[in-house]
């Protein structure tokens, strides 16, 4: 028998897409974690430290609650996301996968308009609407009978605001996602629903809801390794110390001020690469909780359907 030839136009066609993602992703990854394992002299020279950074991080008095405080920040900064945008990206998706609404594309383009804009722009836009001195959001929020504050200038609101300022911008992604797994159902398995009395609200729970479940699960893990990679928005808004008092501080945040430095905070790349260690491990831990949670639970439906 003739031997099968080795697939060489396999590797032509996945070299480039290789050595560009690894030149820019993958060895940066890598070299950002050696980098974390040394210490720097006030000579300048790198010496190994193990894990010496990570006992600094978690038990200096300086930067151990800030790191605490962004890990937290980080975890309600998710939550909302998770809550607010994706179940808003669901309901818009239902909405517009339907076929009684008109001009549905006009509405899919403007929902997924903001998700291309510059977050610099989106950001000075909003920090413009909320100004309390001459924005619009006081004359909007009075209609409503709620008095208007400095939202982003205030320790308790300036998390939450900023939150759904990040939603507004990126809620068409999911809706896109949704939208797409929706469009995709065959009508005769809804037909055949509805042929046995069920009505709008089961047919989306009963028949369509478990249908999209893999594109449920691949949004929120999205949606997780976004938000602890987030800090452009947080960055352009409270500028880098994340203010007021720290409220809105993210693991990005902590970490631009760690690895280079802020105002009279000296920069550190080995505690920067430190800081961006533990965002790392973090994700890593969140992927491998929806690879071998959510993706064997999926598994295991479809085994016994």
């Amino acid at each position: 028998m003739k031997r099968k030839s080795f697939p060489w136009h396999i590797v032509v066609f996945l070299a480039p897409a290789v050595i560009v993602y690894s030149l820019f992703m993958v060895f940066p990854l890598i070299d950002s974690l050696r980098l974390s394992l040394y210490t720097t002299l006030p000579n300048g020279t790198e010496i190994y430290n193990g894990l010496g950074n990570y006992q600094t991080l978690f038990n200096d008095p300086l930067l151990a609650p800030r790191l605490w405080g962004a890990i937290k920040n980080n975890i309600i900064f998710f939550v909302i996301h998770m809550v607010v945008q994706n179940s808003i990206g669901l309901f818009l998706a239902s909405l517009l996968s339907s076929t009684f609404i008109k001009g549905r594309a006009i509405y899919r383009t403007l929902i997924f308009t903001p998700t291309v804009l510059s977050v610099v722009l989106v950001g000075f836009i909003w920090r413009l609407i909320l100004s309390p001195l001459w924005g619009i959001s006081g004359d909007f929020l009075a209609l409503f009978g709620v008095k208007n504050q400095p939202w982003l200038g205030l320790v308790d609101t300036a998390l939450p605001v900023l939150s759904l300022v990040s939603v507004w911008q990126y809620v068409g992604i999911p809706m896109m996602l949704f939208l797409a797994t929706l469009i995709a159902i065959p009508d005769e398995i809804v037909e055949a629903a509805r042929v046995d009395g069920a009505g709008a609200w089961i047919v989306f729970w009963r028949v369509k809801f478990p249908l999209i479940l893999p594109t449920v699960g691949i949004v929120a893990v999205l949606t997780f390794v976004g938000n602890f990679n987030a800090f452009d928005l947080i960055y352009t808004t409270q500028t880098a110390l994340a203010g007021p008092e720290f409220s809105t501080d993210l693991l990005g945040t902590l970490f631009y001020r760690t690895f280079f430095g802020f105002q009279l905070q000296p920069g550190s790349p080995t505690m920067g690469a430190t800081v961006a260690g533990v965002m790392f491990l973090i994700i890593l831990a969140g992927v491998l909780v929806y690879l071998f949670g959510w993706q064997r639970r999926l598994l295991k439906m479809e085994i016994e359907l």
